[in-house]
């Protein structure tokens, strides 16, 4: 209970500070918005074309606004010497990672609740359903968990924009693929005997990523 407790106080800090300045979810989301809407314009006159580009535009658009929200976790800390205080505190490296996974879990999921309904309304396809929540839910956790590694990898370098991307990315493609595959059935309204398959890959994948980023965190925000 201990260790969930000083996970929590940061998740906790972290939401704080977002409530306060408002500055990833809002910045996200924009971008995220925009993306749908300019997608919408673009495929609108062929609902076919739209229907079959529709997954890989929802990821696309998720692993970007991820990538920018990501960037974001740790600068302020960096810019105002809050992560040096952070590591200070006598905490395990890994109740930071925790932490700070969550906040920017909590901080996706809130994006997407947002940008799905959207989606729904402009591409008028069925994004809301059970199996495309479970799909987010499961792609989400596995492209957090190990963006925040590659955020605090990214933190301690100049160019952190442009890091935290080129060596992210790469990283986070299968459980991407498996999202786009995933959705792709979901929306042609196929049961859930068929998604199996690529949810169970996205959740290994999860799994993967969460001991690995757990295990390599405390060696990475220690340079």
């Amino acid at each position: 209970m201990r260790f969930w407790g000083k996970v929590i106080t940061i998740t906790w800090k972290d939401t704080l500070s977002e409530i306060r300045t408002k500055e990833i979810i809002s910045s996200v989301l924009v971008f995220t918005l925009l993306v749908i809407v300019i997608f919408n314009f673009a495929f609108a006159a062929n609902r076919e074309i739209m229907k079959l580009v529709a997954p890989g535009i929802l990821w696309a658009t998720f692993a970007f606004a991820g990538v920018l929200s990501l960037n974001r976790s740790f600068v302020p800390e960096k810019e105002q010497g809050c992560l040096e205080g952070l590591m200070l505190c006598p905490v395990g490296r890994e109740v930071i990672y925790v932490g700070k996974m969550l906040g920017s879990l909590l901080f996706m999921l809130v994006i997407e609740m947002i940008a799905l309904p959207i989606f729904t309304f402009l591409f008028n396809l069925p994004v809301l359903s059970l199996q495309m929540v479970t799909i987010a839910l499961l792609a989400t956790i596995g492209f957090v968990s190990v963006g925040t590694l590659f955020a605090a990898l990214a933190v301690n370098t100049k160019a952190r924009e442009l890091v935290l991307p080129v060596l992210f990315l790469p990283v986070v493609v299968p459980v991407i693929i498996g999202a786009v595959e995933a959705s792709r059935l979901a929306l042609a309204g196929e049961p859930w005997s068929r998604l199996t398959s690529w949810l169970g890959i996205i959740a290994a994948f999860d799994v993967i990523f969460l001991v690995v980023s757990y295990l390599v965190f405390p060696f990475v925000i220690e340079e």
